[in-house]
């Protein structure tokens, strides 16, 4: 199969489990939130905003990538490749992020964490957060 077959069936895969009573994630892919943001800043990682557009009306941090959940299947080409650098994916809490990471990272993108605790975590902390679009 190929890789991005491989991805649209994992993706495919993480639809059901997603509506299913679902094992707690791997904190081998976790990534505190405190870590996420600094690797952000530094340009040490990419961070992707898997949330939908509604969600991302509230606020996304400056230097994220949008890339909504419901648009990665058709969208896979868009995630970074590099090995070198991780991808981290964030949502509102941490639960779609957590499943995303592990079947992207099943799918052979071992680079791909996701970020715990999300926006919600970033927006209490009062972290800097720009309208999608914005230029921030």
């Amino acid at each position: 199969m190929r890789p991005l077959s491989l991805l649209k069936a994992a993706l495919a895969a993480l639809t059901i489990m997603l509506f299913s009573a679902c094992s707690p994630a791997n904190p081998s892919l976790q990534v505190s939130l405190d870590e996420g943001r600094a690797l952000l800043e530094s340009g040490g990682a990419v961070l992707v905003d898997i949330r939908e557009p509604s969600e991302h009306a509230h606020g996304v941090a400056p230097g994220m990538v949008l890339l909504p959940m419901s648009q990665l299947p058709a969208r896979l080409n868009e995630l970074p490749r590099d090995p070198a650098k991780p991808l981290l994916l964030i949502c509102n809490t941490q639960n779609r992020s957590a499943r995303v990471a592990e079947q992207l990272h099943a799918a052979g993108l071992t680079h791909v964490r996701f970020v715990d605790g999300g926006m919600s975590g970033w927006a209490r902390r009062g972290w800097p957060m720009v309208r999608p679009g914005s230029g921030g």
